[in-house]
Protein backbone atom coordinates (compact mmCIF):
# COMPACT_ATOMS: atom_id res chain seq x y z
CA UNK A 1 0.00 0.00 0.00
CA UNK A 2 1.05 3.77 -0.94
CA UNK A 3 2.37 5.42 2.41
CA UNK A 4 4.28 8.26 1.47
CA UNK A 5 5.52 10.44 -1.81
CA UNK A 6 8.81 11.78 -2.75
CA UNK A 7 8.57 14.62 -4.93
CA UNK A 8 11.48 16.35 -6.40
CA UNK A 9 11.22 20.03 -6.67
CA UNK A 10 12.36 21.32 -10.43
CA UNK A 11 10.37 20.52 -12.74
CA UNK A 12 7.51 18.67 -10.61
CA UNK A 13 6.85 21.73 -7.85
CA UNK A 14 7.88 24.46 -9.37
CA UNK A 15 9.23 25.67 -13.04
CA UNK A 16 12.90 26.87 -11.69
CA UNK A 17 14.59 25.18 -14.70
CA UNK A 18 14.06 28.53 -17.07
CA UNK A 19 15.69 30.54 -13.96
CA UNK A 20 18.36 27.98 -13.27
CA UNK A 21 19.25 28.40 -17.33
CA UNK A 22 19.84 32.06 -17.34
CA UNK A 23 21.67 31.68 -14.00
CA UNK A 24 24.09 28.67 -15.49
CA UNK A 25 24.26 30.37 -18.94
CA UNK A 26 25.24 34.15 -17.01
CA UNK A 27 27.99 31.95 -15.26
CA UNK A 28 29.12 30.00 -18.73
CA UNK A 29 29.38 33.77 -20.03
CA UNK A 30 31.11 35.01 -17.36
CA UNK A 31 33.97 31.76 -18.20
CA UNK A 32 34.21 32.79 -21.50
CA UNK A 33 33.21 29.17 -22.22
CA UNK A 34 30.57 27.37 -24.82
CA UNK A 35 28.25 25.03 -22.95
CA UNK A 36 26.15 23.33 -26.35
CA UNK A 37 22.52 22.79 -25.18
CA UNK A 38 22.97 18.92 -25.31
CA UNK A 39 25.47 19.01 -22.61
CA UNK A 40 22.96 21.51 -20.94
CA UNK A 41 20.28 18.72 -20.93
CA UNK A 42 22.84 16.01 -19.65
CA UNK A 43 22.64 17.91 -16.51
CA UNK A 44 19.38 18.37 -15.89
CA UNK A 45 18.44 16.99 -12.19
CA UNK A 46 22.07 16.68 -10.84
CA UNK A 47 23.41 18.97 -8.00
CA UNK A 48 24.83 22.35 -8.69
CA UNK A 49 28.28 20.97 -7.58
CA UNK A 50 28.17 18.12 -9.60
CA UNK A 51 27.40 20.08 -12.43
CA UNK A 52 30.13 22.76 -12.02
CA UNK A 53 32.74 19.78 -11.29
CA UNK A 54 31.77 18.68 -14.52
CA UNK A 55 31.98 21.86 -16.24
CA UNK A 56 35.90 22.46 -14.66
CA UNK A 57 36.31 18.93 -16.29
CA UNK A 58 35.21 19.32 -19.65
CA UNK A 59 36.28 22.71 -20.03
CA UNK A 60 39.25 22.42 -17.82
CA UNK A 61 38.91 25.20 -16.11
CA UNK A 62 41.50 26.86 -13.53
CA UNK A 63 38.72 27.86 -11.51
CA UNK A 64 37.41 25.24 -8.92
CA UNK A 65 33.64 23.78 -8.72
CA UNK A 66 32.50 25.50 -5.58
CA UNK A 67 33.91 28.82 -7.33
CA UNK A 68 31.48 27.94 -10.12
CA UNK A 69 28.95 27.00 -7.86
CA UNK A 70 28.98 30.89 -6.20
CA UNK A 71 28.99 32.08 -9.40
CA UNK A 72 25.91 30.34 -10.49
CA UNK A 73 23.90 31.12 -6.92
CA UNK A 74 24.97 34.58 -7.29
CA UNK A 75 22.99 34.95 -10.63
CA UNK A 76 19.99 32.91 -9.35
CA UNK A 77 19.31 35.08 -6.56
CA UNK A 78 18.95 37.85 -8.85
CA UNK A 79 17.12 36.07 -10.87
CA UNK A 80 14.53 34.57 -8.61
CA UNK A 81 14.50 37.77 -6.36
CA UNK A 82 13.49 39.71 -9.84
CA UNK A 83 10.97 37.34 -11.69
CA UNK A 84 7.36 37.94 -10.70
CA UNK A 85 6.13 35.24 -13.27
CA UNK A 86 7.41 32.58 -11.17
CA UNK A 87 4.79 30.21 -9.48
CA UNK A 88 3.79 26.37 -8.78
CA UNK A 89 3.58 24.18 -11.57
CA UNK A 90 -0.53 23.72 -12.76
CA UNK A 91 -2.12 20.94 -10.54
CA UNK A 92 0.63 20.36 -7.93
CA UNK A 93 -0.68 22.14 -5.30
CA UNK A 94 -3.93 20.27 -5.42
CA UNK A 95 -2.07 17.27 -5.37
CA UNK A 96 -0.30 17.61 -2.72
CA UNK A 97 -2.93 18.79 -0.36
CA UNK A 98 -5.47 15.52 -1.78
CA UNK A 99 -2.26 13.87 -0.62
CA UNK A 100 -1.53 15.72 2.64
CA UNK A 101 -5.61 15.45 3.66
CA UNK A 102 -5.70 11.55 3.11
CA UNK A 103 -2.61 10.87 5.15
CA UNK A 104 -0.07 10.66 2.96
CA UNK A 105 4.07 11.20 4.29
CA UNK A 106 5.41 13.68 2.13
CA UNK A 107 9.11 14.23 1.44
CA UNK A 108 10.81 16.30 -1.34
CA UNK A 109 13.97 15.00 -2.43
CA UNK A 110 15.48 17.56 -4.95
CA UNK A 111 19.20 18.10 -6.34
CA UNK A 112 18.43 22.24 -5.47
CA UNK A 113 20.61 23.48 -2.41
CA UNK A 114 18.70 23.56 0.82
CA UNK A 115 18.55 27.77 0.60
CA UNK A 116 16.76 27.18 -2.61
CA UNK A 117 14.19 24.82 -1.33
CA UNK A 118 13.69 26.82 1.78
CA UNK A 119 13.34 29.73 -0.26
CA UNK A 120 10.71 28.21 -2.62
CA UNK A 121 9.02 26.83 0.53
CA UNK A 122 8.86 29.99 2.11
CA UNK A 123 7.42 31.64 -0.91
CA UNK A 124 4.85 29.04 -1.29
CA UNK A 125 3.65 28.16 1.97
CA UNK A 126 4.53 24.29 1.64
CA UNK A 127 6.15 23.77 5.11
CA UNK A 128 2.67 22.66 6.29
CA UNK A 129 2.55 19.56 3.91
CA UNK A 130 6.05 17.62 4.16
CA UNK A 131 7.77 15.79 6.74
CA UNK A 132 11.36 16.50 5.42
CA UNK A 133 13.29 18.12 2.62
CA UNK A 134 16.44 16.77 1.68
CA UNK A 135 18.86 18.42 -0.91
CA UNK A 136 21.23 16.69 -2.91
CA UNK A 137 23.76 19.13 -2.75
CA UNK A 138 24.00 18.25 1.22
CA UNK A 139 24.89 14.22 -0.10
CA UNK A 140 28.08 12.69 -0.89
CA UNK A 141 26.24 11.39 -4.33
CA UNK A 142 24.03 12.94 -6.85
CA UNK A 143 21.44 11.77 -8.50
CA UNK A 144 21.29 9.56 -10.52
CA UNK A 145 23.47 7.79 -7.38
CA UNK A 146 20.01 6.81 -5.44
CA UNK A 147 21.55 8.42 -1.84
CA UNK A 148 18.97 11.03 -1.94
CA UNK A 149 15.75 8.97 -2.52
CA UNK A 150 16.67 6.34 -0.02
CA UNK A 151 17.54 8.51 2.37
CA UNK A 152 13.87 10.12 1.60
CA UNK A 153 12.35 6.70 2.14
CA UNK A 154 14.04 6.02 5.24
CA UNK A 155 12.83 9.53 6.93
CA UNK A 156 9.18 8.81 5.35
CA UNK A 157 9.49 5.60 7.71
CA UNK A 158 8.23 3.25 5.29
CA UNK A 159 9.65 0.85 3.12
CA UNK A 160 11.00 1.70 -0.39
CA UNK A 161 8.03 -0.48 -1.52
CA UNK A 162 5.09 1.67 0.22
CA UNK A 163 6.70 5.18 -1.43
CA UNK A 164 6.13 6.75 -4.77
CA UNK A 165 9.05 9.18 -6.14
CA UNK A 166 7.46 11.76 -8.29
CA UNK A 167 10.29 13.00 -11.24
CA UNK A 168 10.79 14.85 -14.74
CA UNK A 169 14.48 14.03 -15.35
CA UNK A 170 16.17 11.33 -16.75
CA UNK A 171 19.04 11.23 -13.83
CA UNK A 172 15.97 11.41 -11.60
CA UNK A 173 14.78 8.54 -12.70
CA UNK A 174 17.54 6.77 -13.02
CA UNK A 175 18.19 7.26 -9.02
CA UNK A 176 14.71 6.22 -8.24
CA UNK A 177 15.43 2.90 -10.17
CA UNK A 178 18.32 2.39 -8.36
CA UNK A 179 16.31 3.07 -5.08
CA UNK A 180 13.86 0.03 -6.17
CA UNK A 181 11.17 2.52 -5.80
CA UNK A 182 8.30 3.35 -7.56
CA UNK A 183 8.88 6.06 -9.86
CA UNK A 184 6.20 8.11 -11.78
CA UNK A 185 7.60 10.29 -14.54
CA UNK A 186 6.01 13.91 -15.30
CA UNK A 187 6.10 14.70 -18.72
CA UNK A 188 6.50 18.74 -17.85
CA UNK A 189 6.86 20.68 -20.96
CA UNK A 190 9.36 22.59 -19.41
CA UNK A 191 12.23 19.20 -19.05
CA UNK A 192 13.49 19.07 -22.64
CA UNK A 193 14.67 15.72 -24.03
CA UNK A 194 14.29 13.75 -21.19
CA UNK A 195 14.01 9.77 -21.03
CA UNK A 196 11.23 8.24 -19.45
CA UNK A 197 11.60 4.88 -20.77
CA UNK A 198 12.76 3.33 -17.36
CA UNK A 199 9.84 5.07 -15.27
CA UNK A 200 6.91 2.97 -14.01
CA UNK A 201 4.21 5.21 -15.16
CA UNK A 202 4.48 8.54 -17.12
CA UNK A 203 1.86 11.09 -16.62
CA UNK A 204 1.15 14.65 -18.31
CA UNK A 205 -1.04 15.98 -15.94
CA UNK A 206 -1.14 15.47 -12.07
CA UNK A 207 -5.39 14.47 -11.53
CA UNK A 208 -3.79 11.23 -13.29
CA UNK A 209 -2.40 10.53 -9.97
CA UNK A 210 -4.66 12.06 -7.35
CA UNK A 211 -4.78 10.20 -4.26
CA UNK A 212 -7.70 7.80 -5.26
CA UNK A 213 -5.84 7.31 -8.13
CA UNK A 214 -2.78 6.38 -6.93
CA UNK A 215 -3.53 4.15 -4.56
CA UNK A 216 -4.62 2.23 -7.52
CA UNK A 217 -1.09 1.44 -8.59
CA UNK A 218 0.03 -0.21 -5.05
Amino acid sequence: MLKSVIFDMDGVIINSEPLHQKAYYKMFSDLSIDVTPQQYEAFTGQSTLNVCKQVCHIFNLKETPETLVAMKRKHYEVIFKNDKTFHLIDGVLDLIKDYHANGLTLILASSASMPSIERIFKRFDLNKYFKAKFSGADLKASKPHPEIFIKAAQASGYKNSECMVIEDSTNGIKAANAAHIFCVAYNSEHSKNQDYTTANLVINHFAAISYKNAMRLF
